[in-house]
């Protein structure tokens, strides 16, 4: 879905280029209401261009948040798993150097 949008956009530009194109090859109305008609299409093709950016822009938005939310977890999970290997460590060391000092008496 990533790599469609772009291709989307694509799409459309080209569709409202070529309509108006055709429409104008082929109209059969006078001018000024081709022209209108064009105009109107245009208008039309830039709204449809604008709700799609709002909906990518939302899209992303919604993504980096949850991505975000999913590194923070991973940093606590990892920095608590650490946290618990240094407690482990320290304690071991300290056993160690319990024993050191015995053996020194």
């Amino acid at each position: 879905m990533k790599t469609n949008k772009g291709s989307i956009l694509t799409a459309i530009l080209a569709g409202a280029v070529i309509g108006a194109g055709i429409g104008i090859l082929y109209a059969p109305y006078k001018g000024s209401k081709t022209r209108k008609k064009i105009k109107t299409a245009v208008a039309d093709t830039k709204d449809e261009v604008s709700d799609w950016l709002k909906n990518t822009k939302a899209d992303i938005a919604n993504t980096m948040h949850d991505k975000k939310e999913e590194l923070d977890k991973l940093v606590n999970d990892t920095v608590s798993k650490m946290s618990h290997k240094a407690d482990d460590i320290i304690g071991d060391l300290e056993h160690k150097l319990e024993n050191v000092k015995k053996k020194v008496e």
